[in-house]
C-alpha cells in the first residue's frame, strides 16, 4: 500500500525531472526501506504544498507560446496587450504555482476560443468597479480579491481605491502600480520587489513626485524631495535597516488622506505613529515630522554649515601639502649646502 501511494505521488506531482528520472528514484528508494520512513512522510507533505499536474500542464500550455511571443496586439476592445511572458520569472514569482485561469478566469484551455468562462458572481462584480483601471482584463484585476480579500477590501476603501471606484479615474493606485506585474510579483522583502524597502520610496515616488498628478489631485508638492533630505530619507540611503519608509507612517493598503481621521498622520494619531519607533513623543516632538520644506534660515544655515565644513578641510589639507612642500624643500637645499 505504501510502495503503491508512494509511486503514485512521485509520478504525478510537478518535481523538476522527466518520468525516467521519476522512475530510477522510485527504485532506488524501493531499494533502500528504510529511507522510506524518511521519504514518505515527505512526500505526503508534497501533496498539500505542491500543486497538481493539471495546473501545472495548463501554464505550461501557455507559456509555451507566450514565453516566446514578443510585441503587443489590441484585443476586442481596443487595449494594447503584453504577449510576452517570461516563464523562469514567472515559475519563480509568488504567482508561479497558480494556473493561469485562476486569474484569467473567462479564458479556456484553447487559448483560439473566444473569452466566455464562468466567472464568481462577487469577481464579476468587482471587476466592473475597477474596469476603468483594467481595460485589458478587468477580470483578472479582480481575481486578486480571491486570494487577498482582505487586502483588497482595505484597498477599495483607501484613498488610492477610492479614487479609482468612486471616481472611475485610471490613474488612481492599485496593486499593479505597487507591486508590478502580476506575472513576476515577488515577495516585500525581496529587494527586486518595488515595494522593498531599498526600491519603495522610488515606486511611491512615480504618482506622488509627478506633477501631473499632483497638480491634478492638490496633492502636497515636493514630497519626495523632503523625504530624501530629511534625517529618515538619509537614513535609508545610508543603509539604515530601521529607516521608516513611506508605508511606516502611512501604512501600506488602508492609505488615507492626512485630513481623514483615521489616517495615521491626522492629528493626534502622530503621537502613537511617531511612538512606534521614538519612544515617549509628545506634541512637542510629531510636529517637526513633515514634509514640509524647511523656511530660509534652516535652508541657507545647511548650506552655509556645507561650505565651512568643505572650507576647513580644503583648508587642511592646503595645510598638510605646504608643509610636506616645505619640508622638501628645506631637505634638497641643506643637502646642497652640505655637499658644497
Amino acid at each position: 500500500m505504501v510502495s503503491q501511494l508512494l509511486k503514485y505521488i512521485i509520478l504525478t506531482k510537478s518535481f523538476s525531472c522527466s518520468l525516467e528520472q521519476k522512475s530510477h528514484i522510485i527504485e532506488v528508494l524501493m531499494s533502500n526501506s528504510r529511507f522510506l520512513f524518511i521519504v514518505v512522510p515527505l512526500l505526503f507533505l508534497a501533496v498539500l504544498v505542491m500543486p497538481t499536474p493539471g495546473a501545472c500542464q495548463e501554464s505550461a500550455n501557455c507559456l509555451a507560446c507566450h514565453s516566446a511571443m514578443k510585441g503587443k496586439i489590441k484585443n476586442a476592445g481596443g487595449a494594447m496587450v503584453e504577449l510576452n511572458v517570461d516563464a523562469d520569472k514567472f515559475g519563480a514569482s509568488k504567482h508561479g504555482a497558480l494556473s493561469c485561469t485562476d486569474c484569467h478566469m473567462r479564458f479556456a484551455d484553447n487559448p483560439h476560443s473566444t473569452p466566455s468562462g464562468d466567472v464568481p458572481q462577487a469577481v464579476l462584480a468587482l471587476s466592473s468597479k475597477i474596469a476603468s483601471k483594467f481595460k485589458v482584463d478587468p477580470v483578472a484585476g479582480a481575481a486578486c480579491s480571491t486570494c487577498h480579500e482582505e487586502v483588497y477590501k482595505m484597498v477599495l476603501g483607501s484613498v488610492h481605491g477610492k479614487n479609482i471606484v468612486d471616481k472611475h479615474q485610471m490613474d488612481g493606485a492599485l496593486c499593479l502600480d505597487c507591486h508590478g506585474s502580476p506575472h513576476y510579483i515577488t515577495s516585500v522583502k525581496d529587494e527586486s520587489s518595488p515595494m522593498s524597502r531599498k526600491h519603495q520610496v522610488e515606486t511611491c515616488g512615480k504618482c506622488h513626485g509627478d506633477k501631473k498628478i499632483i497638480e491634478k489631485y492638490k496633492l502636497e508638492e515636493n514630497v519626495m524631495e523632503s523625504y530624501e533630505e530629511s534625517f529618515h530619507g538619509r537614513k535609508l540611503f545610508l543603509g539604515h535597516t530601521k529607516a521608516p519608509t513611506c508605508s511606516s507612517c502611512h501604512s501600506s493598503h488602508d492609505i488615507r488622506s492626512k485630513t481623514d481621521p483615521a489616517s495615521p498622520v491626522f492629528g493626534k494619531n502622530k503621537l502613537v505613529t511617531c511612538g512606534k519607533c521614538h519612544k515617549g513623543a509628545n506634541e512637542k516632538f510629531v510636529p517637526a515630522i513633515t514634509h514640509k520644506r524647511p523656511g530660509p534660515i534652516p535652508h541657507y544655515g545647511e548650506k552655509l554649515l556645507i561650505i565651512l565644513t568643505i572650507g576647513v578641510f580644503a583648508f587642511i589639507v592646503i595645510h598638510v601639502l605646504l608643509e610636506a612642500f616645505a619640508d622638501i624643500r628645506d631637505a634638497i637645499f641643506r643637502k646642497k649646502e652640505e655637499e658644497e
